[in-house]
């Protein structure tokens, strides 16, 4: 074992004081900012001004019952150093990857095209309030979409990464601050605890299960960002594997107790090193599911008190949410809002461009041989070979990105309607969140070994889960089945 230890003792630890764990957040983080954008600066607000307080409910059910959807994927990917969809792809048939390429195709197109009609509706408001400039919202929407992919591909994301999240915290602070002003009477927070469905609400409930926090899509993204960081398990995965602590796995030929890792055979420094970097990721997910879900409270909150009622559609949507700032504080503070909503929707759009390409290509690189045989986007990882052969898996994320891009500014020029297209593709995540739930939860309690106490979810959390998973999943049926068949539930 000595031999063994030595390559794994020089290892650094991670430090693990408030102020380092901030500093290695990432994945976590992320899927905030993915959702921080539409679902909190267009959804809530629409949900406030449309319904009043009669769908705050839909926000603790939405954020409690989907935490361990999202949980279990941060958990899989710390706990075997491999992605999520690297389990799925042991289903017979690969059912779950087909699954997911079908339906991430469809949201790299509908669903993209209510992310960057958001972001676009930021611009069409400044341009068209300010400039006096009759451009269309797609006109917006292509060159936002055309920026990102160009800062994606051309790896400079560090610098939007730092400025989006200076812009979000000015958001948070600036939201928060105008909540206070005049914050909703404390009767309001009855709503929390009382079920709701307004006419003409489904769609808006839809959306907020569907994307608050933020898709459960996300999750699938967030484990390959996970993997893609090279830290904790992900990083030691393919040296265990070289010295015999860990199976190869191979995607055509292994089951999915290849993936497993009993974690008590490895060096004890290794052990350490995996398990912190384990509750890092735990903390960088939950502290980003908490000021989402106070964020998403406030904006349904201020929309309540200061917009309602009013139908809040139509292009010059943002102008009407901004009237929020305006009327509460004043109209200096409509451009703090406005440049914290232009950050929040882009880079909600930005990180999209990125994930869902990512989760094609990662479904692409676990069904065909020929993917797998050159796998990797990083620029470390490429080779000639994988810049000249287009099924790779660097060059299917390529052209997944384009297809994005064209496909939804060809959506958001057909209907330019920014809040229907944001909602219709919250609601198409909604209705396969379900699923992605089920397959996260299956493969943590199947493939993580019972006996490690660190990373296998302990009976609370697996009870909590699955009642989750009935929740939500209850949730989903009912929801179609108003829609459907046209039936009053919960008093109408």
């Amino acid at each position: 074992m000595s031999d063994k230890s030595d390559g794994f003792n020089s290892l650094p630890l991670p430090e693990t004081s408030p102020r380092g764990m901030l500093r290695h957040f990432g994945p976590g983080l992320i899927l905030m900012m993915t959702g921080i954008g539409t679902s909190h600066l267009v959804t809530a607000p629409a949900a406030g001004g449309r319904f009043g307080y009669a769908l705050l409910w839909c926000i603790p059910v939405a954020y409690i019952f989907k935490y361990y959807g999202f949980e279990m994927a941060f958990r899989f990917t710390n706990a075997t150093g491999r992605s999520m969809l690297d389990a799925y792809s042991t289903a017979p048939g690969k059912w779950p990857v087909w699954y997911v390429l079908v339906t991430t195709l469809i949201q790299c197109a509908l669903g993209q095209a209510g992310r960057l009609a958001a972001a676009a509706a930021v611009l069409f408001f400044v341009f068209s309030e300010y400039l006096g400039l009759g451009l269309s919202s797609w006109v917006y929407g292509l060159g936002l979409g055309a920026l990102a992919v160009t800062i994606i591909l051309y790896g400079r994301y560090a610098i939007v990464e730092l400025s989006t999240k200076i812009l979000a915290g000015i958001l948070f602070v600036s939201t928060v601050g105008v909540y206070a002003v005049e914050p909703a009477p404390l009767s309001a927070m009855g709503e929390f605890f009382r079920v709701q469905i307004p006419g003409g609400s489904w769609l808006i409930i839809a959306a907020f299960l569907g994307l608050l926090p933020t898709g459960m899509d996300v999750s699938l993204q967030a484990s390959e960002w996970g993997k893609a960081k090279r830290v904790g398990m992900g990083r030691i995965r393919e040296e265990l594997e070289k010295q015999g602590l860990a199976r190869p796995f191979d995607a055509f030929s292994s089951t999915k107790s290849d993936l497993s890792v009993d974690v008590s055979k490895l060096p004890a420094h290794a052990q350490e090193y995996c398990r912190r970097w384990f509750r890092i990721g735990i903390l960088d997910f939950t502290l980003g599911h908490i000021v989402s879900f106070l964020l998403a409270t406030i904006f349904v909150l201020l929309a309540a008190v200061w917009l309602y009622p009013s139908d809040v559609s139509g292009t010059g949507v943002i102008g009407e949410i901004a009237r929020i700032f305006t009327d509460s504080v004043g109209p200096g503070m409509m451009f703090v809002f406005l440049g914290g909503a232009f950050a929040a929707t882009f880079s909600t759009a930005f990180n999209y461009f990125d994930g869902w390409p990512r989760v094609v290509a990662a479904c692409c690189r676990n069904l065909f041989r020929t993917t797998a045989a050159l796998p990797g986007i990083a620029a470390h990882e490429l080779t000639t070979a994988h810049r000249g052969t287009a099924s790779s898996e660097y060059n299917i994320y390529r052209i997944t990105m384009f297809y994005s891009l064209i496909a939804a500014t060809l959506i958001i020029a057909g209907v330019p309607r920014p809040v229907f297209l944001v909602l219709v593709s919250s609601a198409l995540a909604f209705f396969i969140a379900p699923i992605i739930f089920f397959l996260n939860l299956y493969y943590c309690l199947t493939v993580i070994p019972k006996t490690d106490t660190a990373f296998y979810p302990s009976k609370p959390v697996i009870w909590f889960s699955w009642l989750s998973l009935a929740v939500f999943t209850g949730l989903t049926i009912i929801l179609i089945m108003a829609r459907v068949f046209d039936l009053t539930l919960f008093g109408g």
